[in-house]
């Protein structure tokens, strides 16, 4: 070959002088350098272009974009691409033209990531529907991932009804809308709601035009109250009444129903807007009542549980749905009448007698006390109670007329307010008693026929005034103290713990100053009643009749008996006893004394 060119005529000087393209003229150099430049893709920095991949090694991708040299992408960046191989067509980022090593920088994450923006900006702006994966659950939330990037999925927006339990969605794919775009915190919000929305829109829109009273629908439990629960009917929500629940008594719905359960409820009604639906449950079977058994009639023995108790009686439940009332009147034999908690409360069971019912009304009356024997029906009562027999009960009851007192279940008797005390003039019983404090009486009366048994509680003694009569004779001077003062006069305190009166111009004392309350001076006896209880006195006579002898108080020409003076003793002791016990002993033995003289 060497032989051959050396052979041949040719001149080597002559190309050593002539340079590169020397045979061109410059048209056609002008023409080839624009065929050269063509073959070039223009390229600027952070914008994406296609390239080919020519190389691979251990670190680095090299990809060819056209550019007068090659650009390299980290291995690591193509980690989602296994199969990557020599010839492949992918996008890349510009990152850099030339480093420091005049080498092209290129990245296919960056590439990824713009053209991640690109398709959500167009997803938003075209309103279309994207696919994502959920990723992990957040505050209020889930995370998602839309072409590389995490978008935030709001709770309210997941679905229609509310969402309790976000763990369930992690993993799985759902179809999303694009709702807005932050990019100056690279924040992307989506919803899966909206497409839940517009499906429902149509199903609503269904619903409500065939919607009618008695149709019966399938829905799902969203929200529970105490009141009753909220069901979507597909769209539509409508609210089904505790009360419409079951047809026995319950006191939440959660007794019975669960959150996203599906239920078969049957329209009850709604507004003119059909904004408002109410439903029932209990509805969709047959009423208890109309099952109840024929045998039960007035007079039959039935077991239940106390469902309610009010203030006039209580609520006992035969089966769900079927309740009778157990009036307080017939709680016990008893004539007065208490609150029904003090006899029963909710949950009890019990059994009661019927003792009305009404099947077209669905009403039912009941009894306990019919269960047990009627106290004044005892063959033994007339010997029990018989006039003069002495017993002790409980008060249940204070009036402006006298107490109540129960001697025993079912038998009450009357204490009339005057005959609770011979010595004190007891305005009201409160003021010698208090309820449920025990008392001993004596029958004064007893009417079978009428229930009724009169009560005497100051009769368990002798009369003391049968004394008083010869201590507080007319004239005789006593020290007396002001209890309390009126328009009329005063109330006086004199011995032995009895009551007298003295009209206002009997109060006045020698300095002309009136008694007052509290203040304790002498007191002479004007008027003596012993039928009446009645002592009537006078302070200005102590003085004004000084010419005649002042008579003292005179001991009794007989000593009374001892039942009279210990009842005027305990009076005097307080408000609930007859007297002070000290002071009728004195007098019993001044008394005694002015005999034996």
């Amino acid at each position: 070959m060497a032989e051959s060119i050396e052979n041949q005529d040719f001149n080597w000087n002559e190309l050593e002088s002539k340079g590169f393209g020397d045979d061109y003229s410059p048209e056609e150099k002008e023409q080839l350098l624009a065929m050269y430049d063509q073959t070039l893709n223009e390229i600027t920095e952070r914008e994406v272009i296609s390239g080919t991949v020519v190389s691979i090694t251990d670190r680095d991708v090299v990809v060819n974009i056209g550019s007068k040299s090659d650009g390299l992408v980290a291995l690591n960046e193509f980690r989602d691409l296994a199969d990557l191989k020599i010839g492949d067509e992918v996008e890349v980022y510009i990152e850099n033209q030339e480093d420091a090593a005049g080498q092209l920088i290129l990245s296919r994450r960056k590439a990824k990531i713009v053209r991640a923006w690109e398709k959500i900006q167009s997803a938003l702006d075209n309103d279309e529907v994207i696919e994502g994966t959920v990723k992990r659950r957040t505050k209020g939330g889930l995370i998602v991932d839309i072409f590389g990037i995490e978008a935030f999925l709001p709770g309210s927006q997941i679905d229609v009804k509310p969402i309790r339990d976000f763990d369930v969605f992690v993993g799985k794919k759902m179809e999303l809308k694009v709702v807005k775009i932050n990019y100056a915190n690279d924040n992307v919000v989506v919803s899966h709601k909206v497409l839940i929305e517009k499906d429902l829109e149509k199903q609503k829109a269904e619903i409500l035009n065939n919607l009618e009273r008695g149709q019966v629908l399938e829905g799902v439990i969203k929200n529970m109250t105490n009141f009753g629960v909220f069901i979507d009917l597909g769209g539509v929500d409508g609210l089904l009444h505790i009360t419409d629940i079951s047809w026995g008594r319950i006191s939440h719905p959660e007794e019975l129903l669960n959150l996203d359960q599906k239920v078969n409820v049957v329209v009850l009604d709604f507004d003119d807007a059909k904004k408002r639906i109410s439903l029932g449950m209990k509805q969709l079977t047959p009423h208890p009542w109309d099952s109840l058994p024929e045998d039960i009639t007035v007079g039959t023995k039935v077991k239940g549980k106390i469902v309610n108790v009010a203030d006039y009686g209580a609520f006992l439940e035969i089966t769900p749905g079927v309740e009778g009332l157990i009036h307080v009147s017939e709680m016990s034999w008893s004539q007065h009448l208490r609150n029904p908690q003090d006899f029963l409360k909710v949950g009890d069971e019990l059994e009661a007698q019927v003792l009305t019912i009404d099947r077209d009304e669905r009403k039912m009356s009941l009894g306990i006390k019919q269960l047990s024997e009627d106290p004044w029906t005892k063959s033994d009562l007339m010997i029990k109670y018989a006039v003069g027999t002495h017993h002790k009960g409980i008060v249940r009851n204070l009036t402006n007329f006298g107490l109540f007192i129960e001697l025993e279940e079912g038998i009450d008797g009357l204490v009339h307010v005057s005959d609770l005390s011979w010595t004190k003039k007891i305005k009201h019983p409160s003021e010698f008693i208090k309820v449920s404090e025990e008392l001993e009486v004596v029958v004064l009366e007893l009417d079978i026929e009428q229930r009724r048994l009169a009560l005497g509680h100051k009769q368990l003694e002798e009369n003391p005034w049968e004394a008083f009569e010869e201590t507080f004779t007319i004239g005789s001077v006593h020290k007396c103290t002001v209890l309390n003062k009126n328009d009329k006069g005063a109330t006086l305190e004199l011995p032995y713990g009895i009551e007298g009166f003295a009209l206002n111009k009997n109060l006045k004392k020698e300095d002309g100053s009136a008694a007052e309350v509290g203040e304790a001076l002498d007191f002479k006896v004007l008027e003596f009643s012993k039928d009446d209880k009645k002592i009537i006195l006078s302070h200005v006579h102590t003085y004004k009749e000084e010419k005649k002898p002042v008579k003292k108080a005179a001991p009794a020409k007989k000593p009374s008996t001892k039942p009279a003076a210990e009842k005027a003793a305990k009076e005097s002791e307080s408000k609930a006893t007859l007297g002070d016990l000290g002071v009728l002993s004195q007098l019993k033995e001044d008394m005694q004394k002015k005999k034996e003289d």
